[in-house]
C-alpha cells in the first residue's frame, strides 16, 4: 500500500508543480513549435515514469527495441491488462509516444494537460462519429512524425489471452502509411490489479516489440485482418515470456 500511495503522491506533486509550464507549452503549440513542446514534455514524462516504476519496485525487461525504426513515427499496438501498461511501455520505448485514451480521462485536471502535451488523443468509443474524428486526428499526428500507442481491445483484460482486437483501431497507421509495431506486455497486472486493493507489489514486467509491419507492403485482405494477425503475434510473444 505504501508503494501505491508513493506513486500517487509523486504524480500529484509532479502535475501540480509543473502547472506553470502549461501556458508555455500551449504557446509553443500555437506558434508552430509542436515538436519542441512534445520533445521536452516527453522527456519529462519519461523521467517521472521511471521514478514511479522504481518506487513500485518494477523491473522492466525489454526485447526487440532494434525493431523500432529510428526515423519517423510508428503506431504501437499492444495488449492491455493494467494501468501500468502505459508507464511500462512508455519507458520501454525510450523515445516517448502519445496514447489513444478513453474520453473520460479528458476531464481529469492537470493530467489531461500533460496527456495533450505528449500527443494523447481522447477516444469516445460510444460515439462513432466523434471516434472517427479522433482516429483522423491520430492519422494526422502520425503523418506529422509523432508516434502513438493504441490498445485495440478497448478495455483492460485479465484473461489469459488478449480480447479481440478492433480492426478499426489500426486505421490511423493504414491511412498514414507508417509502420505498425506489435507490442507484447506481460506482468503489469501483478503490479496492482492482481493484488489486494491499493497494494502495489515489486514485479518483473516483460515487453517485446515485434518486427515492424509496413502497410504499403500488405495485400488488401491482409490489411482487412491486420488486427487479428497482430493479436496472434502478441499471443505468441507472450508465450515466450513464460518460457524465458
Amino acid at each position: 500500500m505504501i508503494r501505491f500511495f508513493a506513486d500517487i503522491i509523486y504524480l500529484f506533486f509532479f502535475l501540480t508543480l509543473t502547472a506553470p509550464l502549461y501556458p508555455l507549452f500551449d504557446h509553443w503549440n500555437k506558434t508552430g513549435k509542436a515538436h519542441k513542446r512534445s520533445s521536452i514534455a516527453q522527456r519529462m514524462i519519461l523521467r517521472s515514469f521511471k521514478i514511479c516504476l522504481a518506487m513500485a519496485g518494477t523491473k522492466l525487461i525489454v526485447d526487440g527495441q532494434e525493431n523500432i525504426p529510428e526515423d519517423g513515427a510508428v503506431l504501437y499496438v499492444g495488449n492491455h491488462s493494467s494501468y501500468y501498461d502505459i508507464l511500462c511501455s512508455y519507458v520501454a520505448t525510450e523515445r516517448g509516444m502519445g496514447f489513444f485514451a478513453k474520453k473520460e480521462m479528458e476531464k481529469i485536471p492537470c493530467l489531461s494537460h500533460w496527456m495533450r502535451f505528449i500527443n494523447c488523443l481522447f477516444l469516445d468509443r460510444k460515439n462513432i462519429k466523434a471516434g472517427l474524428a479522433t482516429m483522423n486526428e491520430g492519422t494526422k499526428l502520425l503523418k506529422d512524425g509523432f508516434s502513438i500507442a493504441i490498445f485495440p481491445e478497448g478495455t483492460r483484460s485479465q484473461d489469459e489471452d488478449p480480447h479481440e482486437f478492433k480492426e478499426g483501431s489500426l486505421r490511423p497507421a493504414l491511412k498514414a502509411g507508417v509502420p505498425v509495431i506489435p507490442m507484447a506486455i506481460s506482468g503489469t497486472a501483478d503490479i496492482l490489479e492482481n493484488n489486494r486493493r491499493f497494494q502495489v507489489k515489486p514485479t518483473t514486467v516483460r515487453i517485446t516489440f515485434g518486427q515492424p509491419i509496413y502497410p504499403d507492403q500488405l495485400e488488401r485482405a491482409e490489411k482487412k485482418h491486420l488486427g487479428a494477425t497482430i493479436r496472434e503475434e502478441i499471443i505468441e510473444m507472450r508465450k515466450k515470456h513464460k518460457t524465458s
